[in-house]
């Protein structure tokens, strides 16, 4: 890896990914213009390979000159696929280049207003733009024409080499003018395992209340981040001990030093960073599902602190915590501005995080409750459940059979159509059946026909099973 120099180099292979396509396209068609040698790519872009890591899919590239006339230029050379946005206060123009968002830069600097993280923004040199960063692991640059690794400050390539977490310029300064910055070093620190520098935690402690400037939807971005990183254990224990997690999820903090009886050799917070560890270690079919069960990890004993009681014997016991939690989970993502399909399903993986457990043996019945009340979040309920209980099980039997859940719940699954888990008959066909008018008796009918579903009495969706059972229920009824 080229870290042994502040200029190596090193030019684009075509052969890495998409990314670096995009980077050559961009390349070629400036090449023998103004802009030739006077682009550079920064940030990930530069930093994950030298890590080696793979380059992300989007890419950054700074320029001493118009940013926002190269954008134009690009799209009338059909470079780029789209028409560019434009930020003009920024500097900034996005592209589309062989199915990558290149995001195009003025270099700058900027300066802040104290009540604000919007800076006030001017042209500036390279170094300078290198000195406005986060990082030093994000300031190296690389040419995009001659493949020549820079290192303006000729600190970013010795800290990349040392794994060290360091900010351009002081870090209270830094943390002040862009509060998002303390969870950018969290975030970091821990995808990369990387030492933070003197200094650095103590500052970000300093300056942390002014996270409360930041828009919920930008804290909600990077904590997602986080949530999809197997590191995301380590870093929720950093944003606690650094006093963050607090500020836009102080329920979580009320978990620390929560016992939880014999059962549990952990507090409620500790716990919590097990099942968190625990869940993001796994693999899943998409971020989307990921996301729903390591935040599900996260909330789901948010509400045993308000909801802990102890008997007389000495047993701790938190009765309906996990529907109170279920509650607790959709305040707190609507706060943090997450989508509404993401705020019901977390909710409905806390709520009914206790299923599993308190069905032991779990029936074919308790399957196909399951899946008619969870279409859709029959799985990352299983493996939520199966991170909690495999945290308590360092201590002790869980007793519940993940293998016999996940069969019974395919079976159940087999009937793909949720209102099939329902009564057969309508609230009409019960009235023509019976004689009886509208009203609560026929909707205690239609409950007993859609428990005798679940219940494995009448094949889901046999109309004529179903009447057949109503008749006989209803003729007893009648003679007592």
């Amino acid at each position: 890896m080229p870290f042994a120099g502040s200029a190596v180099s090193c030019p684009p292979c075509p052969a890495h990914n998409a990314a670096v396509t995009a980077d050559q396209r961009i390349a070629g068609a400036t090449q023998g213009t103004k802009w030739e040698n006077r682009l550079f790519l920064v940030g990930g872009a530069v930093r994950d390979p030298l890590f080696g890591l793979p380059s992300p899919p989007d890419v950054d590239i700074v320029l001493e000159g118009d940013a926002l006339e190269l954008a134009r230029f690009l799209r009338e050379a059909n470079v780029s696929a789209i028409e560019p946005v434009t930020y003009p206060r920024f500097g900034t123009a996005l592209v589309m280049v062989e199915g990558s968002n290149v995001e195009l830069a003025t270099a700058r600097s900027e300066s802040y207003d104290p009540e604000s993280r919007k800076p006030e923004v001017r042209s500036a040199t390279l170094k300078q733009d290198a000195l406005r960063r986060d990082f030093t692991i994000n300031t190296p640059m690389r040419n995009l024409h001659t493949g020549e690794l820079v290192d303006l400050l000729g600190t970013g390539l010795d800290d990349l080499r040392k794994r060290v977490l360091r900010t351009p310029l002081d870090p209270a300064a830094t943390f002040s003018d862009d509060p998002l910055r303390t969870l950018r070093a969290v975030r970091f620190k821990n995808r990369f395992d990387l030492t933070p520098a003197p200094g650095l935690w103590e500052a970000i402690r300093g300056e942390r209340e002014r996270l409360n400037i930041i828009s919920k939807e930008r804290i909600r971005d990077e904590l997602s981040k986080m949530l999809l990183h197997r590191s995301a254990a380590d870093s929720l224990r950093d944003l606690m001990d650094l006093g963050l997690l607090p500020l836009f999820a102080p329920e979580l903090e009320e978990g620390i030093g929560v016992e939880q009886g014999s059962f549990h050799s952990k507090d409620v917070w500790e716990h919590t960073l097990d099942v968190v560890e625990i869940a993001a270690a796994l693999e899943y079919p998409d971020d989307e599902t990921r996301l729903r069960v390591v935040l599900g990890a996260l909330l789901h004993d948010v509400a045993k602190p308000r909801t802990r009681s102890v008997e007389e014997s000495g047993r701790v016991r938190f009765f309906e915590h996990e529907r109170r939690g279920g509650e607790m989970t959709r305040r707190i993502l609507k706060r943090l501005r997450f989508p509404g399909a993401v705020v019901d399903d977390v909710g409905a993986l806390v709520a009914n995080h206790m299923r599993l457990g308190s069905a032991v043996p779990f029936t074919p019945a308790a399957a196909r409750r399951l899946v008619r009340d969870l279409e859709g979040l029959t799985e990352p309920l299983i493996t939520l459940c199966e991170a909690d209980a495999q945290a308590i099980g360092r201590t002790g039997d869980t007793g519940v059979d993940f293998a016999d859940v996940r069969e019974k719940v395919r079976r159940a699954g087999e009937v793909k159509e949720r209102s099939k888990l329902e009564s057969p008959l309508t609230g009409q066909d019960i009235m023509d059946l019976l004689g009886v008018p509208e009203g609560p008796e026929v909707g205690r009918w239609k409950t007993r026909l859609t428990e005798a579903v679940l219940e494995g009495e009448i094949q889901a969706g046999d109309k004529e099973a179903a009447a057949s059972l109503l008749r006989e229920e209803a003729k007893k009824q009648a003679h007592h």
